[in-house]
């Protein structure tokens, strides 16, 4: 079996695989790096949601890469756009030429005396297998399944006799043009079905168990657009992005310090926007704001087809199916030919790789993760994981930024191996997203992994404090283990 060597190798080549490529060759031009992507396209995210209204549920100003702007005044994107933009992205640095399609990663081992982590991928169309080798691994695959989205078991779905779908796997051929549309859920995607389906449908529903956090963004940003007549193009988007980043830190920030005023202020917007019409206990949570994400919809066009009759909330629990639709527990009945369940996602890491360490299996549940990148006690691994409270490439992009210093660093000293190292013992019992109360997150509480008592094991969720830690904080900060790979006579035999 042949074997490819390569510097780094990258699993995914979605926003966060892509983005960390293009700064890695940026950076390091004769740097041999390659993308293990599973699909056939790029895009990750982006190529696999296919369903109707998807989009962006963050401003794409701070959504779009530092080193490449997103440049256009479209506030939240649609999802063909954000797949364009990935892929010119690729194109425009070369490492849509370094991607290797249709692998699914199974195994990567670490060996301690070759200083070399050795990938097994197989190829799903034709089933062979094939190997990698890689000096550094970035893992870039979020951290969700792509198979099977999160189905709940619901009483008596045999018996309904009309269509469900789930969004993660939206089929091609459904029209729900006259149809009676129920969607299930009350979270970024059920938001966004719901407007998006409402024009074509005899009526939507959006069936919740209880209600979320919903705010309106303007569709277009205005202010840039202005500004766009009278300074240069680059100036505009790169103020945008500054603003922007400091509204939602401090949004982020008021809704923490000060939860109970901050919700009467989201809940009075909700209000305006719907109408004496609407019931607004369906959009009253019985949590703070951040407590779970907040759900954002364009010049809240959620809202303005509710006041509009064309759709409507339902906050109950399902009884149980019957054969046109759903019983719920008041006794209420919602008819329905088409049931979207759009009840999220279920959590995985590493895109269902397992890890080894010179035969040792390794779980991230059972490690800290240092400064959100690298993983206490693994060599030479990375793993990027955006934020939860806000645009994920922010994170993404500024982790992508540390590791080129990590190689810089490890270049300039003749070094091979970084492994973190808790020396201090700070571990906690506490996983790094234990701070939210998100359905898929207290799923995945044996999934993630744990976070320690201070830095740099604690992850912070915040821009600018990660900024700092990691692009201007010393690399070489006494957490992280530098080694030079030994001499094959200078291994021990066992």
């Amino acid at each position: 079996m042949n074997t490819q060597h390569f510097d780094t190798l990258i699993i995914g080549a979605g926003l966060s695989g892509i983005g960390t490529a293009c700064q890695i060759q940026q950076a390091f031009p004769e740097r041999e790096i390659a993308i293990l992507e599973r699909r056939d396209r790029l895009g990750g995210t982006w190529d696999l949601f296919r369903y109707p209204g998807v989009r962006s549920d963050s401003d794409m100003l701070t959504f779009g890469y530092k080193f490449r702007p997103w440049h256009d005044v479209k506030v939240l994107a649609d999802g063909a756009s954000i797949r364009d933009y990935i892929a010119d992205t690729a194109a425009e640095y070369g490492v849509d030429e370094k991607i290797h399609y249709g692998l699914r990663t199974t195994t990567a081992e670490f060996s301690t005396a070759e200083a070399r982590w050795t990938v097994t991928a197989v190829h799903e169309a034709s089933g062979e297998v094939r190997t990698f080798a890689a000096d550094f691994l970035i893992s870039c695959t979020g951290y969700y399944d792509y198979d099977a989205g999160h189905l709940p078991t619901f009483p008596g779905i045999e018996a309904f006799t009309g269509r469900t779908v789930h969004p993660q796997h939206w089929p091609e051929d459904l029209d729900h043009t006259g149809k009676r549309v129920v969607v299930i859920g009350s979270g970024a995607t059920a938001v966004t079905l719901v407007p998006a389906m409402a024009d074509r449908a005899e009526h939507v529903t959006m069936l919740q168990r209880s209600p979320s956090y919903v705010f309106a963004l303007p569709a277009l940003d205005k202010i840039s657009r202005a500004l766009c007549h009278v300074l240069p193009d680059r100036w505009v988007f790169e103020l945008g992005r500054r603003r922007n980043i400091a509204i939602q830190n401090w949004m982020y920030r008021a809704c923490r310090r000060w939860p109970r005023q901050t919700r009467r202020f989201l809940l009075s917007q909700v209000r305006r926007k719907v109408g004496p019409s609407v019931d607004m206990r369906h959009f009253t949570p019985e949590y703070m704001p951040w407590d779970e994400r907040l759900c954002a919809v364009p010049d809240g066009d959620l809202f303005a087809v509710l006041a509009a009759g064309d759709a409507s909330v339902v906050t109950d629990h399902i009884d149980t199916f019957t054969e046109d639709g759903i019983l719920l527990r008041s006794g209420a009945r919602l008819e329905a030919d088409i049931v979207v369940t759009a009840t999220g996602l279920n959590v995985q890491m590493l895109g269902g790789m397992e890890l080894f360490v010179d035969g040792d299996r390794r779980a991230l549940h059972d490690h800290l993760t240092y400064k959100g990148v690298l993983i206490e006690g693994i060599p030479n691994l990375a793993w990027i994981f955006g934020y939860t409270n806000a645009p994920w490439t922010l994170k993404s992009d500024i982790a992508g930024r540390y590791l080129c210093r990590l190689f810089a660093h490890m270049d300039e000293h003749g070094l091979t191996v970084a492994t973190p190292h808790d020396a201090d013992g700070s571990a906690l019992d506490e996983g790094m997203l234990d701070m939210l109360r998100s359905g898929y997150v207290q799923r995945a509480k044996e999934t993630l992994p744990r976070q320690g008592r201070g830095e740099p094991w604690k992850v912070l969720m915040h821009y600018g404090r990660d900024s700092q830690v990691l692009l201007q904080d010393p690399v070489d900060d006494g957490a992280v283990r530098f080694d030079v790979a030994r001499a094959a006579d200078e291994v021990p035999v066992a």
